[in-house]
């Protein structure tokens, strides 16, 4: 009998363990229609604390500026036009929002993460060879043309480049307000304070000279 309990006990402790951990995967629901951000508080939160409903107004959700084109006159040959709570203090609370990525020819988004989000990207205009690499080293990439769709996992490193004869434009869509972006390259190389020489050195297994050479092309 007692055996019995035991066994009944931890099975119910395991059942809860991971029904929590569901519960805790993803934001809460929305207590209230809207919580827009209130940019000028002092309050440090994960997130923003709500404006004050009577000062609310439509313009708190909107953003007229993604039908415009970016400038793409950059070392990578894109550019990304973010739509998050920054921009939008609407969607605060929402767990969602938008970028527009314009790429030259032969441009690309270099290889990054979005920390906080998953991310799916449909074209526009163009052509993209895009891909992603997962935590075992296994790479996945597609050639897109317009109209085509592609997901990116949270938090995996990333990339999309335009491999057409003319520019492309793609929308994405990412899982959370603010899904931030750390581009690998620019993490490495232009890290303020500078990573240590000998670490990148070792890390990438090249030479020190080497190193110098690609720390002066981040400066």
């Amino acid at each position: 009998m007692a055996n019995g309990m035991i066994s009944f006990t931890l099975g119910l402790f395991l059942l809860m363990c991971s029904y929590s951990e569901k519960i805790m995967a993803s934001d809460p629901d929305p207590l209230q229609d809207f919580c827009v951000a209130d940019m000028e508080s002092k309050v440090d939160v994960n997130g923003f604390v709500c404006k004050d409903p009577m000062a609310v107004s439509a313009e708190d959700f909107f953003f007229g500026r993604l039908g415009q084109a970016g400038n793409t006159d950059n070392a990578v040959g894109s550019n990304v036009t973010m739509a998050n709570v920054m921009q939008i203090p609407g969607l605060n609370t929402f767990g969602i929002s938008l970028v527009r990525i314009d790429y030259a020819v032969g441009g690309i988004n270099p290889p990054h993460t979005h920390p906080r989000a998953t991310e799916v990207l449909v074209l526009l205009e163009g052509q993209l060879l895009v891909g992603f690499i997962d935590t075992a080293n296994k790479f996945f990439s597609k050639p897109l043309e317009k109209g085509d769709v592609f997901v990116f996992p949270k938090a995996l490193v990333h990339f999309q480049q335009n491999v057409g004869h003319e520019n492309a434009v793609a929308i994405a869509a990412l899982s959370s307000q603010l899904p931030g972006a750390q581009t690998i390259a620019n993490s490495l190389f232009a890290a303020d304070p500078p990573l240590p020489d000998s670490v990148l050195a070792k890390a990438f297994r090249i030479t020190q000279e080497l190193v110098n050479f690609i720390l002066k092309k981040f400066a």
